[in-house]
């Protein structure tokens, strides 16, 4: 079971503050740092300093770690253009030496697009296929030869198709709960399928759509990794989960129901459930970027258990 860190700056965190947890990620042995794409922080706080861009963010760490895999869950598909995506991701790429992974979704938050004169469609899903479409097919182009696509949304003419990932592709997540478009996609497009925040029996029968549409595309089920994204809140005693749950402003029972939250033994008995009806990795969404000792426990007590 691989264990990624998952940040959400957009709730208030500076680039610096991103590093020293990128930092930690990679000291401790965790196999990924992964942050959201917002602009907008979401319930009571005031997300100061302000919002940092994902990309810009990525490239950072990219120069600043030599181990860990960095991405996005997931780049909003409003943010950018499908074209400049694919070159930036391709950068960033190379300034990793080849660690850059793609969560690509299709944009939701309203409210950070109207604060930021950023435009928001109604049709936003027939918008992120042919995103997909183009920056998968960019990177697959030949170098020498050109790539173009004539579609509703988008339109390329002899796009040299440059610059290429360091090994030709960088994998490509696609997640939601979508019951039927989004595990076409998935089938289509990914290299790994994401749940956010869903219990074991709702990710069961989801994976179970993406298994399914995989096979129908003549796909083996086993060529995609299988992932979750879950709230983490682990403490060696009881007084520790509740001192967490609080600085997060969230309810330990609900944590427990919904999150890996707990004891390490508790979390790692979760983890071994959600482990059985086939993830193999898991986003942990760290709220409270200061608390490094929250990732210390967490990377000596529980994922020394699982390896």
């Amino acid at each position: 079971m691989d264990l990624r860190i998952f940040t959400e700056p957009q709730q208030g965190a500076s680039y610096d503050t991103l590093l020293t947890v990128a930092k930690a990620t990679e000291d401790l042995g965790f196999d990924a740092f992964f942050r959201s794409d917002h602009y907008v922080a979401m319930g009571s706080t005031d997300g100061l300093p302000g919002p940092t861009d994902a990309w810009i963010t990525l490239a950072g760490l990219a120069r600043e770690t030599s181990r860990i895999r960095l991405g996005t869950l997931m780049t909003a598909g409003t943010f950018r253009l499908p074209g400049v995506l694919a070159i930036q991701v391709a950068q960033v790429d190379q300034m990793s030496g080849g660690r850059v992974e793609l969560g690509l979704g299709a944009g939701w938050f309203e409210e950070e697009h109207r604060a930021y004169g950023i435009p928001f469609p109604k049709e936003k899903f027939a918008r992120l296929e042919e995103q997909l479409a183009i920056v998968t097919g960019l990177w697959a182009t030949e170098a020498g030869k050109t790539f173009s696509h004539t579609g509703r949304h988008y339109q390329l003419t002899d796009s040299p198709a440059l610059p290429k990932p360091v090994h030709g592709k960088v994998p490509v997540l696609i997640g939601g709960h979508g019951a039927t478009r989004t595990p076409r996609l998935a089938a289509q497009y990914a290299d790994e399928f994401n749940i956010p925040f869903a219990s074991i029996e709702d990710s069961e029968r989801q994976f179970g759509r993406v298994r399914a549409a995989a096979e129908a595309t003549g796909r083996a089920a086993g060529d995609l990794v299988y992932s979750n994204a879950l709230v983490v809140c682990v403490g060696k005693d009881d007084a520790e989960v509740a001192r967490r749950a609080a600085a997060i402003g969230r309810d330990v029972d609900e944590l427990k129901a919904n999150g890996l939250a707990g004891s390490p033994a508790e979390v790692v008995d979760k983890i071994g459930r959600y482990e059985a009806i086939g993830a193999s990795r898991l986003y942990l969404q760290v709220l409270d970027l200061h608390d490094l000792e929250h990732l210390e426990l967490i990377s000596a007590q529980v994922q020394s258990q699982l390896s």
